[in-house]
């Protein structure tokens, strides 16, 4: 059987090929025919191009008698019959122009497929790849091309379910289904004709719906004996089952089941595939242990990506079982995204062809060891986002093929060794976000001539740069981030050279300089630019191009620029956060800046009110404390009036300025107000509208210090965001392209502005201190079991503190000071064990303050002063117990109280003396018996205590006495 498969298996290897590599060697087959084109073949083929919409002129070769010599369509040299139609992405279009709008791209197809195809009854190889379909349905008819061995549509946008008459195609050897075209997708009821695919070897259906088809596809597919490649990555598939008793396709080399949601651990039988030789196995929501038994069958794999899952447990047992192959045939190994602990593994030198090793965002610890030294093939070297320490290892510049070395978000110190110098294949230089110090000089960058991307930082800022003014780098980078080290104090020269950057991020480095012109001639290419927090001095050119394409992203915060708000078309995102400039914000910023979608213009000295013209801004989605950030300078106007301008909102920050007017009840027609309304420190009077819980995507509300009154709307207790979502001042480590100056927010916790800059998403809070609210704190805001902080105090509020405020299990911060609220402080309050600031102050609370660890920790008596009626620690003030168990400090009554009952306690004591003396004694005098009787016991008593007396200084005169002697 083998045998005679042997000349067509070379024949279709050979057309694989001809797919990437453009060989003339088909294209000839046809135009070489000596019998020509089939009539019946060539009505039939143009019969197919009136179905198809080539706006890109790709088929216009498809005309005179010779049908063998049209584009894509390779007939046999004998029979001069068509066996190929390859109209797959092999042209190159870039000289067509099409002047309308067109969702062909790239020398795209369209249309339909006419059954005329079923005249070719010679074809084997189909190839519609890459075009675009508009989401038709795969028709059926392609289920009776009998002959084809070949049939590709990857990427083609089709959509529907998959005819299950493919399976009549008993001759396919190659069928590629993949598709990722959303909206569109395909999907199967289920995989039980792939049976009739007898001869199928490679099989892609990769984003392909298997939903449907979960319970069963591990056992449809492996009934395909002679299957050497599956791919069936984002499947949806949500069955792996842990046990497979028989194993047909054991000729499998290449399996993939990336993104799907098995959420289960790793079977072992995907090791015991004795000829495998690619595993991914990436995003598919892999849990438990990470395997360390696995049998002598894996030492034919050369790729195997376990990525981005929730693996666990020590890595070193894994590569140890990994490394026990002889030939050492592992040359991909990407383990990143997991949750693996322990040490880089000095195992890893016995695998001796890795050329990529991908270890990033896990748990590492430890050193790395010289051991790596013995990989000599590498070229891939991730390891970001661990927990690695100690100094870079002198040896790493013994890695002679490196191209990437990426330890950025780790621990790593020391000094830089001069030795990086020496990878001279450097693409990509990452050490940023570590507490490297020392001095960078030429030495260690002179030989990294293909180096384009290099990251720097130093956590502890104890790293400088000491270059030659004149210096003139051997590299022209693309991609250049240097934050939290001493790179100034004037703009680096040598900067000058890298006319390639389309990056560039010199943060907190020292330089107190102005931006020099050359920097602004590169705009066109820059699409990202960072120079906050330095001393950047001067203003802003009026006028910058950057790049239309992808839209600039601009931050200059924290400086000392001046001036007008410069209008920059192409950006996208601005900040100027922090700076000097003055004025009003320009009238035209809408129609110039019409693309923006996030402008941070906080804490200068603009005034005025905003223009109209925001409103031209097409992508504006963020008007707020982080995207068009206004707080913190004199504006002023109508809130109602801003709110009108926008029309998609996800967050409004307008504090400290000085606006005015009502909280507008229409902001209730923006749902996607997603983070944070601030409209903290203005001149808002009326009501708190009850529209606002309507924004149930709020995780910020902070409406303080206003003229507000009122109530407090019971319904606040509906926001979705504060009941469900987890997570309350978490930082995640974020990585050097992924950090956006957008996230920061000022907020008031615990009494003072407090800067946040990680992910504001998980910050949620609810401040509406320092207005007139009155009444009481409604019950139903201890529904928000994930509010982080809650402000209401200088209110006028009255009632008792919410009995189940307990409830709030995720509060860090409350403040409910300067009130009139009453009553007892809850005991529930207790249970507040993530309470790390109280202030209950000035209020009219009572009774006794209840105790508890977290209550314990917190022993400043001030956040209770103002409640006479309260007692028990902190407080100085004991607490009385009444039969009811209710403790309460004394009052002055009560001292006069207990001043009464001590008088009258002394006179008792001497009332019972007197009458208890004189009744003894006067029966002395007046019953001579008893006056005998008592004298006669004294006598008695007299000489037996004169005995005694005696007999003891006798015993101690003897005792003496023999001591002398």
């Amino acid at each position: 059987m083998a045998s005679r498969n042997a000349p067509f298996q070379l024949l279709f290897i050979f057309f694989l090929f001809s797919k990437f590599y453009h060989f003339p060697i088909l294209e000839a087959t046809g135009s070489n025919s000596s019998v020509g084109c089939i009539e019946m073949e060539r009505k039939a083929l143009l019969k197919f191009k009136e179905g198809l919409i080539d706006p890109f002129g790709r088929l216009s070769s498809w005309v005179g008698k010779d049908c063998c010599n049209w584009a894509g369509v390779e007939c046999d040299k004998q029979t001069a019959q068509v066996f190929a139609l390859d109209l797959g992405p092999r042209y190159n279009c870039s000289s067509v122009q099409v002047s309308f709008p067109s969702p062909y791209l790239y020398c795209q197809l369209g249309g339909s497929l006419n059954p005329s195809l079923l005249n070719l009854t010679s074809l084997k190889y189909l190839d519609l790849s890459y075009n675009n379909f508009l989401g038709i349905s795969i028709p059926n008819f392609i289920g009776s091309l009998k002959t084809l061995k070949s049939l590709n549509l990857h990427g083609a946008n089709f959509s529907g379910m998959v005819p299950p008459q493919l399976g009549n195609l008993s001759n396919l050897v190659h069928l590629d289904l993949d598709t990722f075209s959303y909206p569109n997708y395909l999907w199967v009821s289920d995989l039980n004709w792939l049976s009739g695919l007898s001869s199928i070897q490679s099989l892609g259906l990769g984003g392909v719906n298997l939903s449907k088809a979960t319970t069963n596809w591990l056992q449809a597919v492996n009934m395909l004996p002679s299957l050497l490649q599956l791919h069936m990555s984002g499947c949806q598939l949500f069955d792996l089952p842990q046990s497979l008793p028989f194993v047909n396709f054991s000729s499998l080399q290449a399996l993939d089941l990336s993104y799907n949601e098995f959420r289960s651990s790793v079977p072992q039988w995907l090791f015991n595939l004795s000829n495998l030789k690619q595993l991914k196995l990436a995003g598919s929501n892999l849990t438990g242990p990470i395997p360390t038994v696995l049998s002598g069958n894996i030492c034919k794999l050369r790729i195997l990506d376990m990525s981005f899952n929730s693996i666990e447990g020590e890595i070193t047992d894994f590569v140890g079982a990994l490394s026990g192959c002889s030939n050492g045939s592992l040359e991909t190994l990407d383990l990143s995204l997991n949750k693996l602990t322990g040490n880089v593994p000095d195992s890893l030198q016995l695998l001796r062809n890795l050329k990529s090793l991908k270890l990033s965002y896990n748990k590492l610890k430890g050193r790395l060891s010289d051991s790596l030294v013995s990989l000599r093939n590498l070229e891939e070297l991730e390891l970001s986002h661990n927990s690695l320490s100690g100094p870079l290892p002198k040896s790493m510049g013994n890695l002679s093929r490196l191209e990437i070395l990426d330890l950025t978000f780790n621990m790593m110190s020391g000094t830089i060794t001069q030795s990086i110098g020496k990878l001279t294949r450097l693409l990509r230089l990452g050490l940023y976000g570590n507490s490297v110090e020392g001095v960078i000089t030429e030495f260690h960058l002179q030989n990294l001539t293909n180096l384009y991307d290099l990251s720097l930082s130093s956590v502890n800022k104890s790293l400088t740069f000491s270059l030659r003014h004149d210096w003139i780098p051997p590299f022209s980078l693309s991609y250049i981030a240097i934050s939290d080290c001493q790179l100034g104090p004037t703009f680096p020269a040598w900067l000058r050279t890298q006319n390639r950057i389309i990056q560039i991020t010199l943060s907190s480095v020292g330089i107190s300089d102005t931006i020099p012109v050359w920097l602004w001639r590169l705009s066109p290419r820059i699409f990202w630019m960072d120079l906050s927090q330095n001393q950047l001095r001067g203003k802003l050119p009026d006028s910058i191009m950057f790049p239309f394409s992808v839209g600039a992203w601009i931050n200059l915060g924290f400086n000392n620029l001046e001036g007008s708000i410069p209008l920059w078309r192409n950006v996208t995102n601005l900040s100027l956060r922090n700076n000097l400039f003055s004025g009003a914000i320009p009238w035209n910023i809408g129609l110039e800046m019409s693309v923006l979608e996030n402008l941070d213009l906080s804490r200068n000295h603009l005034n005025g009110s905003i223009p109209p013209s925001i409103n031209n801004m097409r992508n504006l989605e963020f008007l707020q404390s982080w995207n068009l950030k206004l707080s913190g300078n004199n504006l002023s106007g109508e809130v109602s009036t801003v709110l009108g301008y926008c029309k998609v909102l996800f967050a409004l920050d307008l504090g400290e300025n000085g606006f005015s007017g009502t909280i507008p009840e229409s902001i209730v027609a923006y749902p996607t107000l997603v983070y944070l309304l601030n409209l903290r420190a203005n001149k808002l009077t009326g009501t708190i509208p009850e529209q606002i819980c309507n924004l149930s995507n709020l995780h910020i509300l902070d409406l303080g210090h206003n003229n507000l009154s009122g109530s407090i709307p019971s319904c606040l207790g509906s926001l979705v965001r504060l009941k469900y979502l987890r997570g309350y001042f978490t930082g995640l480590t974020p990585t050097v392209r992924e950090t956006s100056f957008f996230q920061h927010t000022e907020l008031v916790i615990k009494g003072r502005i407090s800067e946040f800059t990680k992910i504001i998403t998980l910050v949620n809070t609810i401040d509406l201190s320092g207005n007139n609210l009155v009444g009481e704190i409604p019950e139903e805001i201890t529904n928000l079991s994930t509010l982080g902080s809650l402000n209401l105090s200088w209110n006028q509020l009255i009632g008792n503190i919410p009995e189940n405020i307990g409830k709030l299990r995720w509060l860090e911060v409350l403040d409910l000071s300067h009130n009139r609220l009453s009553g007892p402080i809850p005991p529930s309050i207790s249970s507040m064990t993530l309470l790390n600031y109280l202030n209950l102050s000035y209020n009219n609370l009572s009774g006794q303050i209840p105790s508890s660890n977290q209550l314990q920790t917190m022993a400043d008596p001030s956040i209770y002063q103002g409640n006479p009626r309260l007692c028990g620690p902190p407080l100085s003030a004991n607490c009385s117990i009444s039969g009811d168990g209710d403790g309460f400090p004394k009052d002055e009554d009560d001292e006069d109280d207990d001043g009464s009952k001590n008088l009258g306690m002394y006179i008792s004591a001497v009332l019972g003396f007197v009458i208890g003396f004189w009744a003894v004694f006067g029966t002395l005098v007046i019953k001579k018996s008893v006056r005998r009787a008592y004298f006669r016991y004294l006598e008695n008593m007299k000489d037996k205590l004169f005995v005694l007396i005696a007999v003891k200084l006798a015993r101690l005169q003897r005792k003496m006495e023999v001591q002398r002697n």
